[in-house]
């Protein structure tokens, strides 16, 4: 009997600090070569939006999700992203657990927002700010108040930030402006526009780009990405499917410009080097990251009351 996890199972299994240790050795453990994936797989079905297909092995298992990403769908009361996370024994094959991915990936991308800005922003950052309080941008805040950092969130439906402020016991920004200058910016945002303009962020900045995960979507312009020390999550994905792809198709930027998070967590690459630095994490979420949230999860299904379907 294969347990199954809804999303109220897989956030009672994983909570946000947990999630941050699982998914920052996932970083380390795909920069060492011990997990492996092959590239995201987008079957597009625009404008309506797109499915994708992401497989991971390491830790003994092996994972696919199939998930999906249908900006469209509050309009008709749906979820933008919904999907299946299965778990497979790495040495058998048997399925060992199926997890919604939508609760799976909002835990990741949380937890991969805060990882970065833990590694690359100003030790003495003092604000934090997360733009979007959506379920991946509530996740992001959520990740921040687990680890002791304030945090305060600004969206462009003013009650839905003042919804995820109050439920996480965080603050409301008082406008975009004020979000945007925060030492330590997360970025959430359907990325159908550019937040950030040239010479927006300011010397000592760090900002995660949490929302172009896909093909035409930017939150940063080109010219800004220029000028900043740029990190990535992969750069396969990075380059051909997230924020870096219009500024690598521009020619502003190539591959030795940018440095994988993963390198500067095990210390084979620098990080920022100076309190002036603007520094820069696109990320455009990997399957060793819903791997590392799926190995948690499955860990603790003996602790929970868990549906099991009979395959």
């Amino acid at each position: 009997m294969v347990p199954f996890f809804s999303a109220r199972d897989v956030a009672a299994a994983v909570p946000p600090k947990a999630a941050y240790a699982a998914v920052r050795e996932a970083f380390v453990a795909h920069a060492r070569g011990e997990w492996t994936m092959q590239p995201k797989l987008y079957v597009t079905n625009y404008p309506a939006g797109d499915f994708r297909a992401m497989p991971a092995l390491g830790g003994g298992h092996a994972l696919l999700k199939w998930v999906t990403s249908f900006p469209g769908n509050p309009l008709l009361g749906l979820p933008t992203v919904t999907g299946l996370v299965v778990l497979s024994d790495a040495g058998t094959g048997v399925v060992e657990a199926i997890l919604d991915a939508a609760t799976v990936t909002a835990l990741r991308t949380g937890a991969a927002a805060v990882i970065a800005a833990d590694a690359l922003g100003r030790r003495d950052s003092e604000t934090a700010a997360v733009i979007g309080a959506g379920v991946n941008g509530t996740a992001a805040a959520r990740t921040f108040v687990a680890l002791g950092r304030s945090v305060s969130i600004w969206d462009v439906e003013r009650a839905r930030a003042e919804a995820a402020a109050a439920e996480l016991g965080a603050e409301v920004a008082t406008s975009q402006v004020e979000a945007l200058a925060a030492d330590l910016l997360v970025t959430v945002t359907p990325g159908r526009e550019i937040l950030l303009d040239e010479g927006a962020l300011r010397p000592g900045q760090h900002v995660s780009l949490m929302g172009a995960d896909g093909p035409g979507k930017a939150e940063i312009a080109i010219a800004e990405i220029a000028r900043a020390r740029v990190f990535c999550d992969e750069w396969e994905q990075a380059s051909h499917g997230g924020e870096l792809t219009a500024a690598v198709e521009a020619g502003a930027i190539e591959r030795g410009d940018v440095t994988e998070l993963g390198a500067v967590l095990v210390g084979s690459a620098t990080g920022r080097t100076t309190g002036e630095e603007i520094t820069v994490f696109d990320s455009t979420g990997l399957a060793i990251q819903d791997l590392a949230i799926a190995i948690v999860a499955y860990e603790r299904a003996g602790e929970l009351d868990l549906v099991r379907i009979d395959l």
